[in-house]
C-alpha cells in the first residue's frame, strides 16, 4: 500500500471534522503477557488505516482550524542502548515516507503541545477513538486520555471518531481488494495442505500445522484469527479452537481460517472428509448447505439490505432440513443454524460497520451458512469471501473448491 492511500484516509477524515477540533489517534501498546515477555504487538486497525505505520507508541495528531487540517506524527525516539537489545526505532525519514506525514515529531513533546493547544487557542473540541467491545474491559489509552482532558480541560467536548472511521473503512478501494485476494491465494495453499496430508488417526492439530506451516512459508505473520479445526461433534461448536482431539475414520473435519497479509485478512471455511469420502448422509447436509451458500452470493448486490442474506440463508436451510427429517417447520431451524450468514472483511476479520444497511459497491463480506447436527456428529460451514461490484458481486474465494466432488476428486490424487 503506498502513501497516497493513507493521504488520501486522512483528507477524507479531515472533512469530517468540525473546526477548532483536535483529532488524536494512538497506535497502541502490545499488553504484558507474563513477567517481562509481551504479547506481539499489531497496530490499532484505525491508526494504521490513517498513517500505513505498524509501530507501537506512535501519535497521530490532527488539528482544524479555519477550514485548514494540520497533521502530526508523534514518534520514538531512538535509543542506542536499546537499539543493541531490541533494534532501532524508526527514523523521521521512514515515517514520513510510509504515512505522507510532513510533520514529525517525538512522543516526549505530545503532551506538552496538546496542552499548549488546548489551553491557549480556541480549542474546544477533541476527536478520540473510543471504541469499547464490552463494559468491565481495561480501558484504552484513548480512554485514559479523554478522562485526563476532561480533568485537566473541562470546557473541552470529548468525540467519538470511530464511527466516522468505520464508515471510511466500509467502502474497499482496488488496492484493499488485492491484498485480501491475496491473503486468500495463500489461505487456500494452505488448506490444500491439510487436505493433501489428512488421514484418520491424526490429531487435529497434526493436519493444523499443514496450515501454519504454508503461511510461514509464505512470509505471514500472523492470522486472520486463531485457527478452527474441528473434526467430529467438534464441529458442532462454532468457535471451537483447541484443535486437540483424534480423528477418526468416517470423520468431517470443519476448517474456518484465513491469512492476514499486510494486516487485511481472508475468512475462508470448508468442509471434508478425512478419509477422503463422504457418506451418503454427509453428503446429502453438505449439499444443503452448499446450496445455501450459492443462493445467498447469488442474491448480493448494491441495494440489497444486509440482514436479507441471512433471511435468504434460513430459507433454503429450514426447507433442506426438511428433506433431511431433521425438522418439520421453519422455526425449528434454529436448532441446527445459530449463527449469521455474513460479516464484514478487511483489515479486521469482523470488519468495522453498522449492518443496518443496504449493500454497497466496495462492501466485502463473508458468505457462511452452516448447519450443525450435534446428535449426528456432523458440522458443515461453507464460506467464501464476496466483493459487492457495481452490477453484483465478484467471489473473491471462488477458485477455492467446495463441492462434494471437487474435493474427493482432490483428496484422491492428492494422497
Amino acid at each position: 500500500m503506498n502513501k497516497e492511500f493513507f493521504i488520501k484516509n486522512r483528507e477524507r477524515l479531515g472533512e469530517k471534522l468540525e473546526n477548532n477540533s483536535m483529532m488524536i489517534l494512538f497506535a497502541g501498546e502490545a499488553p504484558y503477557k507474563s513477567a517481562d515477555e509481551t504479547y506481539n504487538f499489531t497496530p490499532n486497525r484505525n491508526f494504521y488505516y490513517m498513517t500505513g505505520i505498524n509501530r507501537s507508541k506512535m501519535i497521530l495528531m490532527m488539528i482544524k482550524r479555519n477550514n485548514k487540517v494540520t497533521e502530526t506524527l508523534y514518534i520514538e525516539k531512538n535509543d542506542p542502548v536499546m537499539a543493541k537489545w531490541v533494534g532501532e526505532k524508526m527514523s523521521e525519514e521512514t515515517a514520513k515516507e510510509l504515512s505522507g506525514v510532513e510533520s514529525i515529531s517525538f512522543i516526549e513533546e505530545f503532551e506538552d503541545f496538546a496542552g499548549l493547544m488546548l489551553g491557549r487557542t480556541e480549542i474546544d473540541k477533541i476527536y478520540l477513538d473510543l471504541e469499547r467491545q464490552e463494559f468491565d474491559i481495561p480501558a484504552t489509552k484513548s480512554q485514559k486520555f479523554a478522562k485526563a482532558v476532561v480533568e485537566r480541560f473541562p470546557y473541552v467536548t470529548i468525540k467519538n471518531i470511530y464511527h466516522e472511521i468505520c464508515k471510511l473503512r466500509l467502502v474497499k478501494t482496488s488496492e484493499e481488494v488485492e491484498l485480501v485476494k491475496k491473503a486468500i491465494d495463500i489461505t487456500y495453499e494452505g488448506i490444500k495442505a491439510m487436505w493433501k496430508n489428512a488421514e484418520p488417526g491424526m490429531m487435529e492439530y497434526e493436519i493444523e500445522a499443514n496450515f501454519d506451516y504454508t503461511l510461514k512459508k509464505n512470509g505471514v505473520t500472523d492470522f486472520a484469527f486463531h485457527t478452527i479445526a474441528a473434526s467430529g461433534k467438534n464441529a458442532t461448536v462454532l468457535h471451537y479452537g483447541d484443535n486437540n482431539c483424534e480423528t477418526k475414520d468416517g470423520d468431517l473435519m470443519l476448517l474456518d481460517l484465513g491469512a492476514q497479509y499486510k494486516y487485511y485478512n481472508a475468512d475462508i471455511s470448508r468442509t471434508f472428509p478425512v478419509n477422503g469420502k463422504f457418506t451418503e448422509r454427509q453428503k446429502a447436509v453438505y449439499n444443503v448447505v452448499l446450496k445455501a451458500n450459492e443462493e445467498v452470493t447469488k442474491n448480493i448486490k448494491p441495494g440489497v439490505p444486509f440482514s436479507r442474506l441471512n433471511e435468504i440463508a434460513k430459507e433454503v436451510l429450514a426447507e433442506g432440513c426438511k428433506e433431511l427429517g431433521l425438522i418439520k417447520e421453519d422455526k425449528e431451524l434454529s436448532k441446527y443454524y445459530y449463527h449469521g450468514v455474513s460479516h464484514y472483511l478487511g483489515l479486521d476479520t469482523h470488519d468495522v460497520g453498522s449492518r443496518d444497511v443496504v449493500l454497497e459497491e466496495g462492501m466485502l463480506l463473508t458468505n457462511e451458512p452452516g448447519l450443525y447436527i450435534e446428535e449426528e456428529a456432523i458440522g458443515i460451514r461453507i464460506e467464501d469471501d464476496i466483493l459487492v461490484t457495481k452490477d453484483g458481486y465478484e467471489n473473491l474465494s471462488a477458485h477455492v473448491i467446495k463441492s462434494v466432488e471437487d474435493i474427493e476428486k482432490f483428496m484422491a490424487e492428492g494422497k
